[in-house]
């Protein structure tokens, strides 16, 4: 067991109206806690940093991004906090930007835009009408947060799916501009589950009963549902990892850590062929579905084949894709356990965690506390 796998604690966060939970290992120590906080960073130094962030002034503003000049300097955070500072005197026809990071320098840029230049920025268009000379300014701004983390589980399915790379590029750019430093980046994980299943001998056929077509991923992800839509095919897979790779690689030249994706318990139906003897539970319905599309199984956390199947899918990812060890998983969305024992669900968490910890002893679990609400709203 990796020397800081002990008591897990548990940190709330709140930004964009998206909720989520973090569990992470740690000793009883609050110094080990904190350790452990400071895995989730970026690891990308600061010249690669400003070089991101003066592309990404160049895609918003054009040949005015010469007016700006952007430095990225660490030694500016304030006890882990971002922080940036924009200074333009009366008589100077640059804006001087410095962040502690790539995300606080972009950020500090929209900021300027906002407030001192009335532009605004959103998904979807921009409003840019800039005076042909640049106001004044000088001001410090210190984050409140040390994370800022954006999307949910369901952002995928809802908005996202169908992207190419321009689209994802202008969004990245947009949540670099309002501050996000902490962001899901899901995209290709059917395509390294492929791999994992077909070493378990796994038949093609069983493959595409199982993956949902692409609109409703989130949801197939989560264990709600099974094979609606599918299947998928190679193109679809092969697409999509070279996608995540263009995501990562601008994610986190410009100091956002994207969060990926891990293994949360649910398992084909053909894991009953396969392994007979193992102790799986088909997970309960939702939302009506037939038994043809709903209900994959759930692989009990005390068989030793759970620590094994979710090793084998992080070192897939972790292979194709790097890390910045933090990543996500949710057993139960929107769905009840079929046990209310303490010591089941304990065994849940600690199969998943320690399936994480096999890979990268470093890792964070973040997962949603939607599962804790759902019936309220």
């Amino acid at each position: 067991m990796p020397k800081h796998a002990g008591t897990m604690y548990t940190i709330i966060f709140q930004n964009y109206f998206i909720y989520s939970m973090v569990v992470l290992s740690a000793s009883a120590s609050e110094l080990v806690f904190q350790e452990s906080l400071s895995k989730i960073r970026t690891y990308s130094n600061a010249s690669t940093q400003e070089e991101a962030v003066k592309g990404l002034i160049q895609r918003v503003i054009g040949d005015r991004a010469s007016e700006f000049n952007v430095r990225v300097n660490p030694q500016i955070q304030r006890e882990g906090a971002d922080v940036f500072k924009i200074y333009k005197s009366e008589n100077c026809s640059v804006v001087d930007i410095e962040g502690s990071s790539g995300v606080a320098a972009a950020w500090g840029f929209h900021h300027y835009l906002k407030y001192f230049c009335n532009c605004h920025i959103s998904w979807d268009d921009n409003q840019l009408n800039l005076s042909s000379v640049l106001p004044p300014v000088d001001i410090q701004k210190v984050a409140n947060d040390r994370f800022r983390y954006y999307q949910n589980v369901c952002t995928t399915s809802y908005s996202f799916v169908w992207w190419d790379w321009e689209q994802w590029e202008r969004h990245i750019d947009w949540m670099a501009l309002n501050g996000i430093n902490l962001a899901l980046a899901f995209n290709g994980q059917e395509a390294i589950w492929q791999r994992v299943y077909s070493r378990l001998n796994m038949t093609t056929g069983e493959i595409d009963e199982h993956f949902t077509g692409p609109a409703f991923f989130a949801w197939g992800r989560m264990g709600n549902i099974r094979g609606w839509g599918g299947p998928l095919s190679d193109k679809w897979h092969d697409q999509s990892l070279a996608l995540q790779r263009l995501i990562l690689d601008r994610m986190r030249s410009l100091g956002i850590v994207p969060v990926l994706p891990a293994f949360a318990g649910h398992v084909p139906r053909a894991f009953k062929r396969l392994f007979p003897d193992a102790n799986l539970t088909l997970a309960s319905k939702w939302n009506g579905f037939e038994d043809k599309y709903c209900c994959p199984y759930l692989l009990s956390p005390q068989e030793p084949m759970f620590k094994k199947i979710g090793s084998m899918f992080l070192e897939e990812m972790v292979n194709e894709f790097g890390t910045n060890h933090i990543y996500n998983c949710d057993t139960f969305n929107e769905m009840s356990p079929s046990s209310g024992d303490l010591d089941f669900l304990r065994n849940i968490g600690e199969s998943i965690f320690h399936s994480l910890t096999q890979v990268d002893e470093d890792a964070v679990w973040m997962m949603q506390s939607w599962m804790f609400n759902h019936e309220k709203t």
